[in-house]
């Protein structure tokens, strides 16, 4: 499969690393964002186009997010501005071991407002691109008339043969209650063509005791194309119509924050399977683009820091 378009929805909002009351560093992220930057980056030199959707507001610092997204080549004309909102904002903290806590500020997000038009630049030119992506925050961020909207895109674009892709983000604090949100990931999955699974959140979204069993909920999913992530151990593959594989992940010499890997490993995934790569290859890079962004902090690393694989 070559895709030269892609389309990605979700919230991005303003990034706060540090200690409470400490020394703070300025950025942004959010988990399908991310995926735009480091797809961008990695699908540039194959000629793939990222375009992002989300809902920002008026204020500079919106602004700002719309300029630093267009120099990472990010098409942002699916952006709604949306006056009176702003963007949401979030604090990590990194432990010892590289492992993160989060606060959140967004119940007033610009994301949230997105469908709250009679259209959307994403549901007016859904006929432009070749693939769509969107995660399970995507979905929870959210109110139901707006998750409807979204259902009945991924339906429209799948029908046509669009590539519909789905990442299973699952956060427990964004939804309501458990019910709601195991219907809407299940509704996901049935309308999307390609799956990408960590294993520990379908774990934690049906409520099993052992990951081996999510591991093989997951592998039972109706969806063409599967991806299961299991920490360390090697990442689950199967294409359409194919046999399961094994993709090795890398081993890094420190693990620094963890931020983001799931997000690059998309990223990592779409730009090489999207030019036309064996599911397996594409895994592989994703899992060494994973284990590049893990040794350093923040959402988004440094381009240099990544060149030889932008390559």
């Amino acid at each position: 499969m070559t895709v030269k378009k892609i389309a990605l929805v979700g919230e991005c909002m303003l990034e706060l690393q540090g200690q409470a009351f400490g020394a703070m560093q300025q950025g942004f992220g959010g988990d399908t964002l991310n995926t735009a930057v480091y797809l961008s980056r990695c699908g540039a030199a194959a000629g793939l186009q990222v375009l992002y959707a989300t809902g920002l507001g008026e204020d500079s610092l919106s602004a700002g997010l719309l300029q630093r997204w267009a120099q990472e080549g990010i098409d942002v004309s699916l952006v709604r501005r949306i006056p009176g909102r702003m963007p949401g904002l979030y604090l990590i903290e990194v432990d010892a071991r590289g492992e993160r806590s989060f606060s959140y500020w967004r119940d007033t997000s610009a994301a949230k407002a997105y469908f709250e038009s009679l259209t959307t630049p994403l549901e007016a030119r859904a006929e432009e691109w070749d693939a769509f992506y969107l995660s399970g925050i995507s979905l929870a961020i959210l109110p139901p008339a707006g998750r409807e909207r979204l259902f009945g895109l991924m339906r429209r674009l799948r029908e046509r043969g669009a590539l519909v892709v789905f990442d299973n983000n699952y956060r427990p604090r964004l939804w309501p209650d458990l019910q709601e949100a195991r219907r809407a990931f299940m509704q996901a999955f049935e309308l999307s063509s390609l799956a990408l699974i960590t294993a520990d959140d379908h774990q934690a979204l049906l409520g099993l005791d052992t990951l081996e069993s999510a591991v093989a909920a997951a592998q039972a999913l109706p969806v063409p194309e599967l991806l299961i992530k299991r920490g360390a151990l090697p990442t689950l593959v199967r294409a359409a119509g194919g046999v399961w594989q094994e993709a090795a992940t890398e081993k890094v010499a420190k693990v620094v924050d963890t931020t983001a890997a799931g997000d690059s490993f998309a990223a990592g995934y779409l730009s090489r399977r999207l030019a036309g790569a064996t599911a397996l290859d594409s895994a592989l890079f994703a899992n060494r683009l994973a284990a590049r962004v893990i040794q350093h902090r923040g959402a988004l690393i440094p381009r240099e820091a990544m060149a030889d694989l932008a390559r």
